[in-house]
């Protein structure tokens, strides 16, 4: 017997007498892509760098509260973290890993990504290490069907790029839901950064700017 989640169906939940509207793939959603202008910083007790604004899209992120109703919080604009040392800011050109594992190289990386449009990628990562902490059954089916209608979904404006057989898969695991049930498309998307975003990065203005800080903070002081 087919299932919500089979492939070509998209789920949406409990039954409801309303229904979204399909989107084409070839239209561009007006909360994608928004002009600089619409910026503004956040005020986040926890920057530390110059080079990091800390961004905030008013417009896509009340239509996204506005899409569900539930309590679960969203994920902060910046994670909390300590000011790097020139040391880890240098490391992070070593190994994309150290980028990964270190919450201020995150917060850097996810600035730079916000530039090119494709900050999904990381709060997709985000939202699947967080998966992985929970313990009750109830929560881990409520944020399992928020990371497949945020990221997986091909209606959400935020969905990543996976090949089809990491959706199969998914689509299978969605019928019981896991702490594991994303692992192979979080996989997917890691190497996707390392191998697309990463290099770019360290390219970046963002990068080189912050490098630049701590390296003249240390000499100063």
């Amino acid at each position: 017997m087919p299932t919500v989640y089979e492939a070509g169906k998209q789920y949406t939940g409990p039954e409801s007498t309303e229904r979204p509207l399909s989107m084409s793939r070839h239209e561009t959603s007006p909360t994608t892509v928004q002009p600089a202008g619409n910026q503004r910083p956040n005020a986040c007790c926890f920057c530390w760098c110059c080079c990091c604004s800390c961004s905030w899209n008013e417009d896509r992120e009340r239509a996204w509260r506005a899409s569900r109703d539930t309590k679960l919080e969203p994920i902060p604009n910046c994670e909390a973290c300590l000011k790097p040392t020139p040391d880890e800011v240098q490391g992070w050109a070593q190994s994309f890993d150290k980028l990964m594992k270190n919450p201020a190289g995150r917060n850097v990386f996810r600035e730079f990504l916000r530039t090119e449009y494709s900050e999904e990628n990381m709060l997709f990562w985000l939202a699947c290490e967080e998966l992985k902490n929970e313990c009750n059954k109830h929560t881990i089916d409520e944020k399992a069907r928020m990371i497949y209608e945020d990221y997986i979904s091909i209606l959400s404006p935020k969905e990543v790029s996976l090949d089809s057989r990491v959706r199969e898969v998914i689509n299978k695991k969605m019928q019981e839901p896991s702490t594991h049930t994303f692992d192979d498309a979080q996989l997917q998307i890691y190497t996707l950064m390392h191998r697309d975003s990463y290099p770019r990065f360290l390219n970046s203005a963002i990068y080189k700017a912050l490098l630049q800080s701590v390296s003249r903070s240390s000499s100063e002081s």
